[in-house]
Order: C-alpha cells, then structure tokens, then sequence
C-alpha cells in the first residue's frame, strides 16, 4: 500500500478501510493471515543492535584492578620474569573470561524473560474468537480491545464503547483521550485522531473491536521510538554497592601494597624485583576481582531459577526484595483458585436448582430437589439460558473433546450452563442478533446487552452484582414463566445463603423492547426488568495454593486476601485455603470509612478483605506499609497499576493480567499461580542466601592470603607462599569454587525462617568476626605447616609447596563450611554437596595435583612433589580448621537462640 494510504485510515470511512485491506468482517481466513504474516512480517519492533563477541570480551579488560596487573605484567616482563608475566596475565584473561561468560548468561536470561512476557491479542479469525501472540497480527486482522489492555497494533476501530485510550507514550497527552469509529478530518494531528487506537497506548476503559491497519516498525510508535525495551538491565543497588566496595578496597589495598613496597626496599633492602612482585601477589591475594561478577552469575541463576518456577523478574531488585517480603496481598480469582468457575446453583422465585458436571464442558443434568429438572416444567430455565448466553462476550471452544474459555472464565460458565440447559448446545441463541450493548464497568457492576431475533422481538438481558440487578427490577420471573412482586428481604436472604457456601452469586433479569428500539440506554433498565434469578458459581481452590499459604505462615509471611467478591463468599474461601483471621472480612465500604491510622491498625490484624475497589488495594499497600511490612501484592486489572507500583514487590498475573499491570510490577507469575509467588518468595531468599555465601567465602579467603604475605613480610621471614604461587591459586580457586556457590540450592528451612529486615546489612558484624577469625586461622595453618616443613630438612620450594596446598585445601573445606551458614555442616546431605561443587573441588584438586608434580609445571610455578604423607597430613589440618570454624559456628547459633513459646518459629543467624 501506498504511504498516503498508510497515513490517512482516521479519515476514511470503515467500509473503505475493510475494502483497502481486504479484509473480512468475521476476520481474515488462517491461511490468508499466514500469507500475510509472510509478507508484512512479525508485529514487533527492531531490537536494537546487540554487540559483538569481541566488543563484549574486550569490555572486561576495562576495570581499575585489571589495569593494575597489566601495569605489573608489563614492569615482571620489562624485568625479565616472563613466568610471572604469563601467570598475570592467565588470570586476567581467567577474568575476562569468566564476565563474558556471565553476560552471555545475563543476556539469555532477559531474552527468554522478552520471550515469556511477549503480549497476546485476542482476535476474530475465520469467524472464530482467538487469543494469539500479539507478533503474529497483520494488517486486515479484527482485534477486540477491553479495559486494562495494551493496543498491539495500530488499529481502525470500527465499533467502541465508552472507550478512553491513554496515548501519553505517544503523544505525551496525561488525559486519557475518548475513542469514536467516526472518521475524522485528514489534517488532524495524531492526538485528535479520535478514530484510531495506536500500538503501545493502553485502553483505560470500554471495550472497542478495531481493524489492524500498521505492525511492527510501520506503527506510528515504531517510527517514532524505535524500540520499547520491556524488560531492564540486569543490574541492583546490591550489585552496584558491591562494585563501589571492590573498587575502595582496591584503592585500599593498593596505598597498603605501596607503603610494603617502600618498607621492603628501604627497611628491609629486599631487591626491587623481588619485593615488586611480593607486592603483586598481595594485591591479587586481597582483592577480590572476581566478586561482582560472581554476584552477578549468582542473581542471573537466580532469575533463571524463578522462570522455571513460572515467576518472572522484570526488575532485578525484585529479587533481593523478596528475601525480605512480610505480607503478601493476593487476589483470590485465579490465583488462590482454578480460575475454572462452574455454575453449580440456581435459584428462580419458587425453586432451586443444582447444576451437575465439571469444567467447561456443556453437559451436566439439572436437578430440582430429588428429581431431574426439565424445560417443559420449568420454563424459567429458558430465560436462565438465554440471559447467560446472550449477555456474554466469551466463547466456548471444544478441541480435542477438551472444552476451553476465550474469554472471562464467568462468562464462559455461563454459556457452558445455556449448553446444559438446552440439551449441549454450545452456541444456543445463535439467531439473537447483538444491537447495542453497555458493556461491564465496575462503576456500575453490570452488563446489558440488546438484541433482535427475525421475527420481530427485542429484548434485553442484563447480568451483574445482584445488589446493582435487584435496584433495577419490579418484578421476577416464576418457574412456568409468569411473574410475582419482587420481595427484596427474600433474594437478599438467598444471595447470603450461596455466597456462604462459598458461592459467587450474579443475577439475571431481563425485559422485551420493540422492534425498531436500537439504542439501549440505563433508562431501559432503571425499574423496567424482570428478575430471572440467581445464578450461584464456585471456583475451587487450587490444591497447592493451600500448601503454598501454609508454607508462606511457616516463614513467618501473612497473606491477605484481596478481592472483589462478596463478603461471604470471600470469607469461606479463606477458610477453606487455611487463612488465619478469617472471622472478620472487611470491604470496601469499611475501608472507606476508616482514618490511615486506622485502616493500618485493622488491616495488621485482618486476612480477608471483600468487596474492593482499585483504590481500596492502594491504600491497603500503604496502610501495611506505614506499619513497617514488606508488602507484595498481585493484580491483574489496569486499575490494579497503582497498588503494583506502590507495593515493595508489585506481582502481576501473565494469563489474565493486563499489559498495564505487567508494565508496573516487579514480577509476572506465568501461570497465575499463588503458589509460583510462595516458590518466588524460596527462590529470593536462596538468591540472597547464596549472595550471602560467595561473600563470606571470599572475604575471608583473600584476607588470609592478604595476611599471610604481610605477616612474612613484616616478621623478616621466608614467604611461605611466593607471588607466583598466590596468583595461581586466584586463578584457579575464584574461577571454580567461587562460583560454585551461585548454584546452591535452597537450605532446609529456609520458609522456616521468619522475613530479614529490609535494611538488614550484607557486611555485618558478624561476618567481620568470620574474616577476621578465619582469615586468622589461614596464617596460622599455612605459617604452622611452612615451618613443619623447614623444621623437617626440607627444601624451602617443598616447604613452599604444602604452604601453598594447604591455602588450597582450607579454601575447599571454607567452601564445604560457608555452604550450610544457618545449620550445621556434618550431615550427609552437606558432605554429598551438588554436583557443581564437586566439579570445582575436583577442578582444583586436579589442577593441585598438576602443578605439585608435573614436572613442566613445578618449573613454571617453583614447586617441589610433596610426599604422601605430607599429603594426609595438609589434608588433617584442613579437617581441623573445618573443626574449629564448625564448633565456632554452633557456639553462636546456640548463643543467639532465644528460648520461645511453644509454636513459634525460631530464626537461625547467619555467618554473614
């Protein structure tokens, strides 16, 4: 098409835009869309260009520690110490290595986190409602558009309804904008083109069916922006803070290294070359090069880790802020439930009715008391029937001899309840043509649909909230299809009845209108409809659910439930999912009334909350919140954005959320799954925990390598560890057994510990105790088996070399000690680690072996074999240090247990 005619489609009629596309009012054929598909090309936007392997590789060299040891590689070789030089630059390019291998990862992840959140489209194909991958429209498809989504393309709309679009993304306008398929005048500026909904604008309300005329980079938000990245960059305060630590404390550790050199050659007259590269090997001892980027392969594990348990992380912190979450605020429908909803009662004037079957699946007997019921005694099934299929926008589709909604899963038990009523039909009333419609709006809480069949009837049929049915109706409809004074006290007593038994409970009414009445308006309905009856619906929990809000209560968590269910209804599905404070519910109303003050003291001591609006949840969040809580919260809808954003980790629906709540949470559950957050929650504090575990690992590592060359420098002694030896073990030990670490699985009783306080710091005390002690305990060991080997004839390159292994074998039993840091060590599970740590331990081992006696490498590295015995006996010290450390440990576990009542949870404390 021209680009004239690619501009002009808000100015042209909808007849000649359908002809333009070529395009079908009942939608484009499949196999004409996959044509299309071909031809115009995906619908997404050009991802921005990605760089190269080797500009990726070559990014890691820029870093203040790696120009430090080019520096030294340049001044050993300058002196003649080619050995060294090489051994300097292994590890450099180890570290090179090792980031760009971490980025690859990062970049992955995001890539299929892009995939996961990739937005569907519901759209008219060959006559049939589908949900597709919004990438898949092209130019001709019929989309259908309500309250909460994100355009996926843009479109002509050819019908709306009390639509407004947010166009601030495009055209930078605050206000939402009102919607009209009437054409508009052809200068008009992309604001005033009231006729078209834009890719990337968000559908604040109504509902709309419009003609996709543009995809991909051809939409006017594809020229203008480019790009829309959905997903950030895989970086965190904690990671960042982190980064800022290595970089002081390389600056630290190169004036400390820079006084040594000044005091070796001027006080202690050592030869520059000797005392310059002592100099080195303390400076790669002690800083700990590798730790940002094994924290960061320690948060992409863990994101990783989340998407397999169908939990998404949009935004990295999210992470770390679920460690620390205290309340989750979950919404009931879907996510506590099957989102599976099922009629199963009836309730007319002067009968009940129970509806038997199970999913969607339109056949199930209908049964009044003991006995089937039937159309021929109780006509007012047929009006049950015909409210529930004609006031409905969903469709049942049957593949497979599965039955399955595209649509709201009410709607489609309704229809599913119209196909068991008139003998499994699955489209019954299909001769009922849709005139005019006010679509659902939760301001007025109903739906009404006018329609006229061929023989010149109208009528209407409206369902919603029965409070907001019932104000509307005079009268009701009785079993043989007569009708009877509407009594309000009575329907009031039965809406209460099924909403205890943990029932949602909608109402059905209904009148006729003339032929020529095309228009429906709410004077229509106010007082003018017949009553047809209650209709009682159950969405089961979902069985993990109840397990994952058990788990959440055993780790200290609350969860409150959100809903906008009746309060009876809201109250026996707590009970049934095990909430604790179900006695009292409070609803919308309440909250409306209460102070901040008060709203926080009663929602700190209430689990159920019914009947909210948007606005209610967003107040809930803060009001926890002012309480000190770390809240997370899930929604679905766009009003819902709010409270996601507001909340310290705002949770998403993937299924059934809206783009816009997608766009303002930390997380997307997949599967809309209570029991992904729960799991969300285990994976966030083992990310924490396992961030936790590479920092005590490493501090204390490179202290006691630090320590060992000062102590021998200081002392005037032989180094028992030469600097060549301490680059090695860098190298080999912060490749493989550091890592290691970002792959731990979750600990035992890690949902048995209560929350950590948000501000809880990661360089404790505590961990400042465990650095200095262990760090300690390396000079010892290395200093003691150094001087075993003097004292013993030994050569000083043999005395060296199990100095060196000993480093070695105390890193692996630290590494075997910090992986178990709230519990003990010496159980079987502890000893059988993973099978990454057995593959750095082995990694190391071998490497060990390799430069103590292979004879090459012993010229490399100025090692000597050491004898078996020697051997056992390094390994022993090791085994004692592990010893010592572990009894350390459950001295201050056991001194920070406090006794507590009995039922309490008790909470461990951490090495760091």
């Amino acid at each position: 098409m021209s680009e004239h005619q690619t501009h002009d489609f808000h100015a042209r009629s909808v007849a000649d835009v359908v002809n333009a596309l070529h395009a079908e009012p009942q939608g484009l054929d499949p196999a004409e869309a996959a044509a299309r598909l071909t031809t115009y090309g995906a619908n997404r936007l050009p991802e921005p260009r990605r760089r190269g392997p080797v500009s990726r590789f070559l990014r890691h060299f820029h870093n203040i520690l790696i120009y430090v040891l080019l520096a030294s590689a340049a001044v050993t070789a300058a002196l003649g110490h080619m050995i060294d030089t090489g051994v300097i630059l292994a590890v450099v390019v180890a570290n090179a290595i090792i980031g760009f291998i971490q980025e690859g990862r990062a970049e992955n992840a995001m890539a299929a986190i892009r995939g996961m959140l990739a937005p569907h489209s519901a759209v008219l194909r060959g006559g049939q409602r589908q949900t597709i991958d919004a990438v898949e429209l092209v130019p001709g498809d019929i989309v259908l558009l309500e309250a909460g989504d994100r355009v996926p393309a843009d479109v002509r709309l050819i019908e709306a309804r009390g639509v407004k679009v947010e166009e601030a993304v495009l055209t930078g306008e605050s206000v939402p904008v009102d919607k009209d398929p009437a054409p508009v005048r052809p200068d008009a500026s992309l604001g005033d083109r009231a006729s078209m909904a834009f890719s990337g604008t968000l559908l604040v309300s109504g509902t709309a069916r419009g003609l996709v005329v543009a995809t991909g980079g051809e939409t006017e938000i594809g020229r203008i922006s480019g790009m829309l990245s959905r997903v950030e960059t895989l970086t965190t305060p904690l990671v960042r803070q982190m980064d800022l630590f290595a970089r002081w404390l390389t600056l630290f550790i190169l004036l400390v290294s820079a006084g040594l050199l000044v005091f070796g050659i001027f006080v202690r007259h050592l030869p520059f070359d000797e005392m310059f590269m002592i100099v080195v090997g303390l400076a790669v001892a002690a800083i700990p090069e590798g730790l940002p980027a094994v924290l960061t392969i320690t948060l992409a594990v863990g994101v990783q880790a989340m998407a397999r348990r169908n939990a998404i992380v949009r935004r990295l912190p999210a992470i770390e802020t679920l460690g620390s979450v205290s309340v989750i605020c979950t919404d009931k429908t879907g996510t506590l439930t099957r989102n599976e909803m099922m009629v199963t009662s009836l309730v007319s004037a002067d009968d009940t009715f129970t509806v038997e079957g199970s999913g969607y699946a339109p056949l199930g007997l209908l049964r009044s008391g003991v006995g089937t019921a039937d159309l021929a005694s109780h006509a007012v099934l047929t009006e049950f029937a015909r409210a529930a299929a004609v006031c409905n926008d969903a469709a049942l589709i049957e593949s497979g001899g599965c039955w399955r909604v595209e649509g709201d899963p009410m709607e489609g038990a309704l229809l599913t309840l119209a196909g068991k009523i008139m003998d499994g039909a699955s489209a019954p009333f299909a001769h009922l043509t849709r005139t005019d419609a006010i679509p659902f709006d939760a301001e007025w809480r109903y739906m009404a649909v006018l329609s006229h069949d061929h023989e010149g009837h109208g009528f209407v049929h409206v369902k919603g909230a029965p409070e907001a049915v019932l104000a509307m109706c005079r009268d009701v409809r009785k079993s043989d299809g007569g009708t009877m004074p509407l009594d309000h006290s009575y329907w009031l007593g039965r809406i209460e009845e099924l909403a205890g038994q943990g029932q949602r409970v909608i109402a059905l009414a209904g009148r006729t209108m003339r032929q020529d009445d095309t228009v429906l308006n709410t004077v229509d309905l106010h007082d003018k409809l017949t009553l047809v009856g209650l209709v009682g619906l159950i969405d089961p929990p979902r069985p993990e659910a109840v397990e994952a809000v058990a788990e959440c209560h055993d780790a200290g968590i609350r969860v409150k439930m959100i809903t906008g269910d009746h309060g009876a209804t809201a109250r026996a599905i707590a009970e049934q999912i095990g909430l604790r404070n179900c006695s009292r519910v409070l609803t919308g109303a309440d909250i409306g009334m209460m102070s901040d003050s008060e709203l926080a003291d009663a929602a700190s001591e209430t689990d159920v909350f019914a009947r909210t609006s948007p606005a209610d949840k967003l107040r809930l969040v803060t009001a926890l919140q002012s309480r000190g809580l770390i809240v997370a919260m899930t929604g679905d809808g766009v009003n819902d954005a709010p409270a996601l954003k507001r909340a310290d980790a705002g949770t998403a629906m993937g299924i059934k959320g809206s783009e816009a709540a997608k766009e303002a949470s930390e997380l997307v559950l997949a599967d809309d799954n209570f029991a992904s957050i729960a799991a969300a929650v285990r994976e966030g504090r083992t990310v924490y925990d396992n961030i936790k575990k590479v920092i005590s690992w490493t501090l204390p590592t490179n202290a006691g390598e630090a320590l060992t060359i000062m102590v021998a420098l200081f002392a005037g002694m032989a180094l028992p560890v030469t600097a060549v030896q301490i680059l090695w073990i860098n190298l080999i030990t912060a490749t493989t057994l550091g890592i290691a670490l970002a792959f731990e699985p979750s600990e035992k009783g890690t949902m048995k510990r209560p929350p950590r306080p948000r501000d809880a710091p990661l360089l404790s005390g505590e961990l400042l105790w465990h650095i200095l002690l262990v760090s300690t305990l390396f000079v010892i060991a290395v200093f003691g088996v150094f001087a075993y080997g003097v004292d013993k004839g030994y050569p000083v390159a043999l005395a060296q070399t199990m100095a060196v292994n000993t480093l070695v074998v105390l890193e692996i039993f630290h590494l075997f000690f910090i992986r178990n840091i709230y519990g003990t060590s010496l159980t079987w599970s502890a000893v059988r680690g993973t099978p990454m740590v057995w593959f750095a331990v082995v990694t190391v081992t071998v490497a060990q072996f390799a430069i103590t006696y292979a004879s090459p490498l012993q010229a490399v590295f100025g090692t000597q074999a050491v004898p078996f015995l020697d051997g056992v006996m390094i390994v022993g010290v090791g085994a004692t240090f592990f010893a010592l450390i572990e009894v350390e440990k459950q001295m201050r576990l056991a001194f920070h247990r406090p006794a507590r009542p009995k039922g309490n949870r008790q909470s461990a404390h951490a090495v760091g």
